[in-house]
């Protein structure tokens, strides 16, 4: 019986990019699997027959011949080229490796980031980068507002000076691993499957150390606690964070080491309350101050001291700016402001004195307060319409 068409076992129109003959191929083969068909005893030989479609169509040389030729490109028809090594065929005794090739192809495209992917020519990178370190720093708003330069001990992985990183003793070079033979994989045929593994040898690195070094055991990097001088520029705030490249772990085996975060935390300030760039200041100030106006003294960031003038008759809340007394941006020159709120107090502990003179200051001030005038005046109004 005739050949069927590859592409017509397969289910693809011909032109099928690779992923579509790919993902066509996993299809029918979780279909027709024969574990899957014990009842159906065509099953074995159709799943053969989407392996060898499969084996043909995935190698773009025997695809592009097979488009040309058809399936005289394989079977000796084509002026006694005859058939290719590892080229399709049937899966007798002579077959079964062209089927585990095919299978393994999509067996790692199942699979083969669970297990760590295929190893590759030369196997899994030998040296491996160090990891990134994550070091959290507190500074008060002062620092944040000036800037510093601050020394911190991290504890990190560094390559070890007695083998220079490489994790043999005297610093010899490692061997390529005779389980995998360098490729950091190993495989095993299992029925239909090919199962591909982390060597257990050398831990997938492909190679081993006949002689580890005394000093890392072989690792090539030692744990140890270092002192880093950082340059905190000034504008930081909390969550700011700084990239210092090269300082995280040292590399397994003389791999690029990581990178160290370092991640800006600004205790809060007992004075001044932080807005991006800008500064508030809660001043109280006395019922007499806020009413007659005057200048009072506040703190400012930098140490110093600012006078500012209080409008007379300020209430609770009113702002006053003082420009450029902020914070400055992380990024440019310029400087955020700082904004004075008043809290005009009300005193307590009166002596008799003070009370005296406060009740007659409340009788001959019954027009100089305009907003209760103005809320009471609301109240009548609201309870009149209540009534009618």
């Amino acid at each position: 019986m005739a050949k069927r068409d590859f592409y017509e076992v397969l289910g693809v129109a011909r032109g099928a990019s690779d992923d579509e003959i790919k993902k066509a191929y996993r299809k029918k083969a979780k279909e027709l699997h024969p574990d899957r068909n014990a009842d159906n005893p065509e099953a074995e030989a159709q799943f053969k027959e989407v392996n060898e479609a499969y084996e043909a169509l995935k190698d773009p040389d025997k695809k592009a011949a097979y488009d040309r030729f058809g399936h005289a490109a394989f079977d000796g028809g084509m002026g006694g080229a005859g058939r290719r090594p590892g080229g399709p065929g049937g899966f007798g005794a002579g077959g079964q490796g062209d089927f585990a090739s095919a299978f393994s192809d999509v067996f790692d495209d199942l699979f083969g980031d669970f297990m760590g992917g295929r190893a590759g020519a030369g196997g899994r990178s030998r040296a491996s980068r160090g990891a990134d370190l994550r070091y959290n720093l507190r500074i008060t708003l002062e620092e944040a507002y000036s800037g510093l330069q601050k020394t911190i001990k991290v504890p990190s992985s560094v390559t070890c000076a007695e083998c220079s990183g490489t994790g043999a003793e005297g610093g010899a070079e490692p061997v390529a691993c005779p389980t995998c033979a360098g490729m950091g994989k190993v495989r095993a045929q299992q029925g239909f499957f090919t199962v591909e593994r982390t060597c257990p040898t050398c831990s997938g690195l492909g190679q081993i150390i006949k002689n580890p070094c005394t000093a890392c055991g072989g690792a090539g990097r030692v744990e140890k606690e270092r002192a880093l001088s950082v340059n905190i520029p000034a504008g930081v705030e909390t969550g700011t964070r700084i990239r210092l490249a090269g300082e995280g772990d040292a590399g397994l085996r003389g791999g690029p080491p990581g990178d160290l975060y370092i991640f800006i935390e600004v205790t809060e300030h007992e004075i001044f309350q932080r807005d991006g760039v800008n500064l508030y200041c809660r001043v109280p100030v006395s019922i007499t101050a806020a009413a007659l106006g005057g200048d009072i003294e506040v703190p400012t960031i930098d140490g110093g001291r600012a006078r500012v003038k209080v409008p007379a008759g300020s209430q609770t809340g009113k702002q006053l700016r003082l420009r450029g007394k902020g914070m400055p941006a992380l990024r440019g020159q310029a400087l955020g402001d700082m904004f004075i709120e008043l809290a005009v107090e009300t005193p307590v502990n009166l002596t008799g004195r003070q009370k005296e003179l406060l009740r007659e200051f409340e009788k001959l001030s019954e027009d100089n307060n305009p907003h209760r005038s103005s809320f009471f005046d609301q109240v009548k109004s609201f309870w009149d319409g209540m009534k009618g």
